[in-house]
């Protein structure tokens, strides 16, 4: 309540400017306090009295009295805010990451999931404490803390995590095997062409802090974390029981457990993936893809999906995000009832930020067509932090652009020592990208299950060892599945050489892919296609001709003659025109680079019909 002074008693003085009368219209308004009346125009109709008499001034008007002000306002106590305006529009107001778990503490909104996060491990039951002893190996513990965004960018929520520091852990004192399967990206592709073509649904599931179900083996030790001491033990040290993200042996502890309650379900682990489990049980089909903690899960009904949710959320905190949209930084979209749509433009948006070339000019080809990278070219980078970052960057963004293959493959060459010519290469690629962020792979539903691959090979491309670079697709029906650049492990004396190793590699890659479809219940009754572009490969691949020319040829490489012999491969020539694998061998002209980007299913995403999938 504002406090009033009261009223004045005194009358106010009049004001210095006395008020001004006014006249009729067309004159000049006259002062009450002048002593001379105001000058007007002459008067056509005078009398000689009126003209001989002064007329008499005008008295001024009783002056009106002061109103007394009763009212008191804040601006008279020198009391003000500032004003705010109106914002018809509603923005989300996001909190920056903390720079430390003090600093989060002070914040309600990190605060309130660092409490969720610590009542979810204590609801675990995820250690025990202890007296600190002598000799002890403690790990540290710390907060790490992000914006879980959605597809579209969007917050999602705060996830604050607690992380152990494994680099202070000992092999063979509270660590042994680390090692951790994951699903292979070749895996994913034929799961997700295989339930489009069978219109079966694909859903994502997530499982919240799934590392804290596996279970330790070893004795591990780690200080309790910051803001959420022990009142009345704040010396004692936590005793793990469960595994924790940051721990070398959490992922393999969190993989067994998983793998080991899906098995007693009645899921068989894959022979070709170990991380891909499979079920089937009468017309009664599942395939669950794990990734870490992402998983993917496919079955052939409704039905099914909603028993194996309900078993699998009765042993883990799991739940269903629905149909699949965003997967391992993948972006799913379902542009028809018909075709899948997968794009990293996210991820390439964030890639091009790193680098400073969000705003760049883009260009037609990811590499240049004039001539091959050599480590001598160029001067020495000073820092190569950047330059091996942004390659590993970009060979994670290859999962779904397979037309940077290659260039990503000659730049990832250089990382030991890359120099300002290989820094060059690197942008050319960022310049392509740029061009292109929209691009992604497209699979489309088809009914011919033939396997079909193409293979090439860059015959002593190399201008520092001379050794060739090889590379294939593969297809099922029209869908890409697999792809690969690689520079091969020794010199070939010979194109055919190049060229018949190159054949060698496809094979094997086709083999997995049999028996993984044998895997997933689709198995294959016809032989597998190869087509390559070089005669002599193709003769090698079926006939034991030119033997002077291949005794130099490792024996395990003529397997490829004991699959065609058994008429699981044939071997076929293409014209070099409609070699597909040229791509991931070589710079090639913009038209046919086009042409053959197409052929790989990269292209913009297709109007949406059916909304996201």
């Amino acid at each position: 309540m504002w406090n009033t002074p009261p009223p004045a008693t005194t009358t106010a003085a009049p004001p210095p400017n006395p008020p001004v009368t006014p006249t009729a219209a067309g004159q000049p308004p006259t002062s009450p306090s002048s002593n001379h009346p105001a000058s007007s125009p002459p008067s056509n109709n005078t009398s000689p009295s009126s003209s001989s008499s002064p007329s008499p001034s005008p008295s001024p008007p009783p002056m009106q009295p002061v109103p007394v002000r009763s009212m008191h306002t804040r601006s008279m106590s020198g009391i003000s805010k500032t004003k705010l305006p109106f914002n018809l529009f509603s923005t989300q107001s996001i909190s920056p990451l903390p720079r430390n778990p003090i600093e989060a503490l002070n914040n309600p909104d990190w605060k309130s999931a660092m409490i969720d996060e610590f009542r979810a491990l204590i609801d675990n039951e995820t250690w025990d404490l202890v007296p600190r002893r002598e000799g002890m190996n403690i790990v540290r513990s710390m907060w790490v803390f992000r914006h879980k965004t959605k597809s579209d960018g969007t917050l999602e929520r705060y996830k604050a995590r607690l992380v152990c520091d494994g680099r202070s852990q000992q092999v063979g004192v509270d660590c042994g095997e680390t090692f951790s399967p994951v699903v292979k990206p070749t895996t994913i592709r034929t799961v997700l062409t295989l339930a489009l073509n069978k219109n079966w649904p694909i859903h994502q599931l997530d499982v919240k802090n799934a590392f804290l179900h596996g279970e330790l083996k070893e004795t591990v030790y780690m200080y309790q974390p910051v803001g959420f001491r022990h009142q009345q033990f704040p010396d004692h040290v936590c005793l793990l029981k469960k595994s924790l993200y940051g721990l070398k042996q959490a992922p393999r502890a969190w993989f067994k457990r998983f793998a080991d309650y899906v098995v007693r379900l009645g899921f068989c682990n894959s022979k070709c993936d170990t991380s891909l489990f499979t079920y089937r049980k009468g017309t009664d089909i599942a395939y669950i893809l794990l990734y870490v903690d992402d998983i993917i899960l496919v079955t052939s009904s409704d039905r099914l999906r909603t028993q194996i949710m309900a078993l699998l959320a009765s042993e883990f905190a799991m739940k269903d995000l629905g149909p699949l949209t965003f997967f391992l930084g993948i972006a799913v979209t379902r542009p028809s009832s018909n075709s899948l749509f997968l794009s990293q433009h996210k991820y390439a948006r964030e890639i091009l930020q790193r680098a400073g070339l969000e705003n760049c000019n883009p260009v037609s080809t990811p590499v240049d067509t004039q001539s091959k990278l050599s480590a001598k070219d160029g001067i020495p980078l000073p820092d190569l932090t950047e330059y091996r970052q942004l390659c590993g960057a970009l060979q994670y963004l290859t999962i779904t652009r397979p037309d940077i293959s290659y260039a990503v493959q000659q730049v990832c060459m250089h990382m030991h020592a890359p120099t300002t010519s290989h820094m060059n290469a690197l942008k050319r690629i960022l310049r392509y990208v740029q061009g292109t962020i929209t691009f992604g792979l497209t699979i489309n539903r088809s009914n011919s299950t033939s396997l079909v691959a193409y293979t090439d090979a860059d015959w002593a491309g190399c201008p520092d060892t001379r050794r060739s670079t090889s590379g294939y697709c593969v297809y099922l029906g029209d869908n890409l599945l697999s792809w690969s650049s690689k520079r091969q492990p020794t010199i070939s004396r010979s194109s055919a050489e190049a060229e018949y190793r190159g054949v060698a590699n496809v094979v094997s890659e086709t083999c997995w892919i049999r028996n993984l479809l044998g895997d997933l219940f689709v198995p294959l009754n016809k032989a597998t296609l190869i087509y390559c572009d070089n005669v002599s490969a193709v003769y090698l691949s079926s006939n034991p001709v030119q033997h002077q020319r291949t005794k130099h040829i490792e024996i395990d490489i003529h397997f490829v003659r004991e699959k065609v012999a058994r008429g699981q491969i044939r071997v076929m020539h293409v014209p070099s025109r409609y070699q597909i694998a040229d791509i991931f061998t070589k710079g090639l002209p913009r038209i046919l680079f086009d042409d053959f980007r197409s052929s790989l299913n990269i292209r913009d995403p297709p109007v949406s019909t059916a909304g996201e999938y």
